[in-house]
Formats: structure tokens, sequence, C-alpha cells
């Protein structure tokens, strides 16, 4: 058995993608900040039968987020798919002018220096077992900068950029890195952005290996 490692978990798309690649037979590993919010997630994947367990870790603090991943890999088995998707803090959200160099450290932290460190914990076990799939989940300013939410345009940018290098490097080593930007809400009733819907298509990602950069459904056009 191999693990599906969520970092970020929350009872949203967290959940419903745990949900999908456990109804699979994938060991699913669980991180987030609260050890309450990640006991309520295991009871639910527990009532369908899947193996979920939770490790608490805060991707701002990079010893943790490594600590909660080996602690993954050794106690359910290796991790084969990472998704990094966790919900940027409201005060990353500042317009661009309002923006000053120290509200950039939170932002890059969260959103490049916790990549790297999830990729850099999971990276030698998925080479070990000669595949591996890195699912990275961001909003429309990933890739269309938005002046009102500066802090995420930058850190996103960023990501994006990690990202794509590591789909470029890795895809000899049978490592596929993928994007998939989710431009609008994610609501129960939403067509193309539900959590169930944005679930299968993680997982579809997962299977088909086909090309970087995916969409929910496409930018809306600017006015």
């Amino acid at each position: 058995m191999t693990t599906f490692a969520l970092v970020g978990a929350g009872p949203g798309l967290g959940l419903a993608t745990a949900r999908r690649f456990g109804a699979t037979g994938h060991a699913v590993a669980l991180i987030a900040r609260s050890a309450e919010k990640l006991d309520g997630l295991n009871a639910d994947l527990a009532r369908d039968d899947i193996q979920a367990r939770g490790f608490t870790a805060d991707v701002l603090d990079i010893e943790s987020l490594t600590a909660a991943l080996y602690a993954a890999a050794a106690d359910l088995g290796p991790i084969e798919i990472l998704q990094y998707s966790p919900v940027p803090r409201a005060d990353f959200m500042k317009p661009v002018l309002d923006t000053g160099v120290d509200d950039l450290d939170a932002p890059l932290a969260f959103s490049v220096k916790g990549p790297v460190t999830a990729v850099n914990a999971v990276l030698p076990g998925m080479r070990q077992l000669g595949r591996g799939t890195l699912l990275f989940v961001n909003g429309s300013s990933a890739v269309r900068p938005n002046p009102n939410v500066a802090g995420t345009s930058i850190a996103f940018a960023a990501e994006s950029a990690y990202a794509r290098m590591l789909h470029d490097t890795l895809a000899a080593e049978n490592i596929h890195a993928a994007q998939l930007i989710i431009p609008g809400a994610i609501r129960p009733d939403a067509e193309h952005s539900s959590p169930e819907v944005l679930a299968q298509r993680l997982y579809d990602i997962h299977q088909q290996r086909d090309g970087f950069r995916h969409y929910s459904e496409p930018l809306p056009d600017q006015p």
C-alpha cells in the first residue's frame, strides 16, 4: 500500500480528495495545524472504511512539516502522491500598494518554503518506488496577478515556477508534478468547482499524467 499525503487538510476539498484517493486503496495522511480538525476528518473517512491518520504540522514551520511527512511514511507506507493545498491566511491579501517587504515573509514561506520542504521530504520515497505525483492547487492569482491580493499573487507565482521546474526535471524519473488552478470559489453547488468534482479532477491528473497546468474552469474574461 502507498500513501496519499494531503498538506492542508480540511473539510471541503481536502476531505473530498482524501476520500477519492482513499477509495482506490491508498492510505491517507492528513496534515493540518489543528488536531481537533484532524480527528473529525479521520472519523469521516473511517465511516467509508478508508485508512487515514492525522499528523499535526504548520506549513510555516519547516521542522514540523518535515517531521509530519516522515512520520506519515513510516506509519502508513511510502508516500506516492503529495497534494499541497493549504488555504492562505486572510492577512496575505493586502492590496499591492499597502504591501511592504515584511508582508511578504509569511506568504513566501507558505507558498514556497512549504512546498519545497514537503517535496524534499517525500521525493526520496518516490524515487525508491519508481513513481510519484506532486499536486499543487492554487487560485487564479497564480497565473493572473491580482493587485488586491498582492501577497498571494507574488507567492503563488513563485510556487508555480517551482512546480513547473519540478515537472520538467522529474518527468524522466516517472514523477509527475502538476498544478490545478481553481479560478472561483469552491462551493458544493458549483458545476466545475465543487469539492467532489475537483477531487475527481485531481485524481484524473494523477492517473493521466498529461501536462503541467490544468484549470477547473476557464479564467473569466478581464474587463
